[in-house]
C-alpha cells in the first residue's frame, strides 16, 4: 500500500510539473513592428456611392417571382458610372445574370487574386426598424440600411480602392479578379458561375478573399485585445427533417406513442448527447494564437489540453454559443408542425433542424450519428438540402502572410489569427480550385453590430467604412 501511495504522489507531482512547465512556455509569439503610409481618397464620394446601392432593394428569394429584378439591374447598371476607372481598365464578364466578374490585368497573370462580395440582401421587417432600411439615412456619422454590413459595404470598398488606385496610375503585380454575386443569400448560382468561368478559362486563383471574420473584441475568455479573425474554413450545413406518422385520431382518447411525444423524446436525446468535442485545424490555430494572451486559468487549460480537454469540453457545452459551435457539429431545432387544430392527433408531425457540420464530419456521418442517437425506428430522417464543410486553407505560406500583414498594418492593435467560420459564404465554391481561400470582412465590429447582420437596424459607422477602403488599398498594393 505504501508503494501505491508513493507512486500516486509521484505521478501527481510529475503532472503538476508538466503543467507548470508547459504553461510557462505558453507565451505570445513576438510581434513585428508595423507601419504603413496613409491612404487618401474621397470619403464623401464613398458615402454617396454606398447610399445609392443601399437604396436598391436587392432582396433575394429562392422563389424569383418574389424578387424585383429591376432593383438588381439598378446595381449592375450603376457600377460603371460610380467606378469609371475600374470599368475603363478592367474587362467585364457576366457568367450569368447574377454574377459580375471584373478582370484587372497586372504585370503578371500568375498568382491571381480574387476579391469577393455580394450585392443581394436578406428580407427585412420594416416595421421593426428605427430607420427605413432602404433609405440609407446618415445620422451622427452612421449609415443605416440593409446591406451596409452584409455586404454592399464591402463591395463598394473593393471597387473604391481599385478605382482610386487606378486613377493614381497603380498597376498590380499580379492579376486581380473582382467577383460579385447577386444571390449569395439564397446560395444561388452567381458564385458557382464565376468559378465555372474562371475554371473554363484556366484561371487558377492564388488567393481568394471573401466576407467572414472581422476585428472583434471580447470573444475569447480573458483576452482584452481585439482579435482579427480570418476564416480559413467554414462549417457545412444541413436542413434535416424528423418525421413521425400515425393513424391520427381524436384528442379526447389519445393512445400511447402519438407523434409529438415520440419526436420530443428524440429531440431530448439529441440535446443530451451532442456531437463530440473536436479541435479542427482552424480552431486549434485560433486557440494557440490567442490563448497565450488570456488569463492564467485559461493559459493553464489551453497549454495542457492533454490533461484538461474534458474540462474544456464541459466549458464549451455549458457556455454554448460561438465557443461551443467552434468545437463540435451543432443541431439547432428551428421548425415544428403537427395538427392544424388542437383537438386532433396529427397523422404526421415533424421537426426541422439546422445542422452545422464541423470539418472532419460529412453529411453522411452526421446523418448516421443522428439516427443512432435518436434510436427509434418510428422517427424518419431526411435531408432537405445540405453541403459538406469547406476544405481548410493553408496558413503556412505567402498568401496568408500577405493578408496577415495588410490586416496588421490597418489594425496594429489586433491579434491576427485563423478561425473557423460558423456561417456559410460563397467562398466555399472556390475551394476546389484554390487552397488559399480566406474569409475576412475588413471591419472592426462590436457584438451589437455583428448581431445586426441579418437582423434589424443594420448600420455602419462611416469611419468603419473608410477603414475598410484603407485595408483594401493596402491589400491590393501587395497583390
Amino acid at each position: 500500500m505504501f508503494w501505491f501511495w508513493l507512486g500516486l504522489v509521484a505521478i501527481i507531482a510529475a503532472c503538476v510539473a508538466i503543467v507548470v512547465v508547459r504553461t510557462r512556455k505558453f507565451v505570445p509569439a513576438p510581434e513585428e513592428a508595423v507601419s504603413a503610409p496613409e491612404e487618401a481618397f474621397d470619403t464623401d464620394r464613398l458615402r454617396d456611392d454606398l447610399q445609392e446601392l443601399i437604396r436598391c432593394r436587392t432582396v433575394s428569394y429562392r422563389d424569383r417571382e418574389l424578387e424585383d429584378e429591376s432593383q438588381f439591374t439598378l446595381v449592375t447598371d450603376a457600377l460603371p458610372r460610380l467606378f469609371p476607372q475600374v470599368f475603363a481598365v478592367c474587362e467585364l464578364h457576366r457568367p450569368n445574370d447574377r454574377s459580375v466578374l471584373l478582370h484587372w490585368r497586372g504585370k503578371s497573370s500568375e498568382k491571381p487574386t480574387v476579391l469577393m462580395a455580394h450585392y443581394d440582401v436578406v428580407p427585412v421587417d420594416e416595421k421593426a426598424w428605427e430607420r427605413p432600411p432602404f433609405d440609407a439615412v446618415v445620422e451622427d456619422g452612421v449609415m443605416w440600411g440593409r446591406g451596409t454590413l452584409d455586404t454592399k459595404g464591402t463591395l463598394v470598398s473593393v471597387l473604391e480602392a481599385a478605382d482610386t488606385l487606378i486613377a493614381e496610375g497603380f498597376v498590380p503585380e499580379h492579376d486581380i479578379w473582382m467577383a460579385f454575386a447577386g444571390d449569395e443569400e439564397i446560395a444561388g448560382g452567381g458564385a458557382p458561375a464565376n468559378v465555372a468561368w474562371l475554371t473554363e478559362h484556366d484561371v487558377k486563383p492564388y488567393l481568394v478573399l471573401d466576407e467572414g471574420g472581422a476585428v472583434v473584441d471580447k470573444v475569447f475568455p480573458g483576452v482584452d485585445r481585439p482579435c482579427a479573425v480570418i476564416g480559413t474554413a467554414e462549417k457545412g450545413q444541413m436542413a434535416v427533417q424528423f418525421k413521425v406518422k400515425s393513424q391520427g385520431g381524436h384528442a379526447s382518447a389519445p393512445t400511447p406513442g402519438t407523434p409529438i411525444p415520440v419526436l420530443a423524446r428524440a429531440v431530448m436525446r439529441l440535446e443530451k448527447h451532442p456531437f463530440p468535442f473536436r479541435l479542427s485545424a482552424p480552431v486549434r490555430q485560433l486557440f494557440n494564437t490567442v490563448a497565450p494572451y488570456s488569463s492564467t486559468l485559461y493559459r493553464v487549460i489551453f497549454a495542457n489540453l492533454w490533461l484538461f480537454r474534458p474540462l474544456l469540453n464541459l466549458i464549451c457545452r455549458k457556455s454554448g454559443g460561438e465557443l461551443n459551435a467552434l468545437v463540435r457539429t451543432t443541431t439547432a431545432f428551428t421548425q415544428a408542425s403537427g395538427s392544424d387544430v388542437s383537438n386532433m392527433i396529427p397523422s404526421e408531425a415533424s421537426i426541422g433542424a439546422n445542422v452545422r457540420v464541423l470539418p472532419g464530419d460529412t453529411q453522411h456521418t452526421v446523418l448516421r450519428r443522428l439516427k443512432r442517437t435518436v434510436r427509434s425506428k418510428r422517427v424518419e430522417l431526411s435531408v432537405d438540402y445540405g453541403f459538406d464543410p469547406s476544405a481548410v486553407s493553408r496558413v503556412d505560406g505567402e498568401p496568408y502572410e500577405r493578408l496577415r500583414k495588410a490586416v496588421r498594418a490597418t489594425w496594429p492593435e489586433a491579434l491576427v489569427t485563423p478561425y473557423l467560420m460558423l456561417a456559410c459564404s460563397d467562398s466555399r465554391h472556390y475551394s476546389p480550385i484554390c487552397d488559399a481561400v480566406y474569409r475576412f470582412s475588413a471591419m472592426a465590429l462590436s457584438k451589437e453590430e455583428r448581431g445586426m447582420i441579418h437582423g434589424n437596424n443594420e448600420r455602419i459607422p462611416l469611419e468603419t467604412l473608410n477603414k475598410t477602403v484603407v485595408f483594401y488599398r493596402r491589400f491590393i498594393r501587395a497583390c
